[in-house]
């Protein structure tokens, strides 16, 4: 059994057997909708996403639903997380940006996977939360970055995936030029207000990108600028 005392929430979080079961039921249900890639399917198994939420959806964590967080903000579906990431296809010590940090669920999938990855939230209310949630202490291979996830990282570019998870109206140029060549970038596109398309973009060459279209998805909007 293992304890974690979120300062900020003024609560002890525990992981026990009973969340561990659950987890296991998740990965079952991911599985038959689709999920293979083990390494995916073990990170999500070993990331205690009830941890990522408020003590009242403790085991509710487990459904295969999102959750509202913070700013108005949502934690993705267990099974979009791991559709993305699954996606991305990585690899151990790839460099992995992440666009929209929102509770750093996600960016824990990507860690225990093996990337080094550096995350971006806009929300200033959810990055300062993130910086003294304990669980993430374990990660040194996150970097945590308040900006305007547009514009990306470009001191830190290239990096050879992207994942974007908010809603964009087009697949931002600057990230593109952020990718290796070689690289896959992840990322919804469409309104808001309707549903988006889950799209991989590969990057061929210096001026040469692929796009393909992976299905429908429902995502919180992608904004410009930073949040204070």
């Amino acid at each position: 059994m293992l304890f974690y005392i979120c300062p900020t929430m003024k609560r002890i979080q525990v992981d026990t057997y009973k969340h561990k079961g659950l987890r296991k039921k998740l990965i079952e249900e991911i599985t038959q909708k689709g999920i293979t890639d083990a390494a995916v399917l073990n990170a999500i198994e070993n990331v205690p996403r009830h941890f990522f939420l408020d003590s009242a959806f403790e085991y509710r964590a487990y459904e295969d639903k999102a959750f509202r967080i913070a700013a108005d903000q949502t934690i993705s579906q267990p099974y979009t997380v791991a559709f993305q990431t699954q996606i991305l296809g990585v690899q151990p010590h790839q460099k992995v940006l992440e666009v929209g940090t929102g509770s750093a669920y996600q960016a824990c999938v990507l860690a225990k996977i093996g990337a080094r990855v550096y995350t971006i939230e806009r929300q200033k209310e959810l990055f300062d939360s993130n910086k003294s949630f304990f669980y993430l202490k374990q990660f040194p291979n996150i970097r945590f970055f308040y900006g305007d996830g547009y514009a990306g990282l470009p001191t830190y570019a290239p990096f050879d995936r992207i994942i974007i998870t908010a809603a964009s109206p087009e697949i931002p140029p600057k990230l593109l030029e952020q990718l290796v060549v070689g690289g896959i970038m992840v990322v919804p596109v469409g309104p808001s207000n309707a549903v988006q398309q889950m799209k991989k973009v590969t990057r061929r060459s210096a001026t040469e990108y692929t796009i393909e279209n992976l299905g429908d998805f429902s995502f919180v909007s992608m904004l410009p600028g930073k949040n204070p």
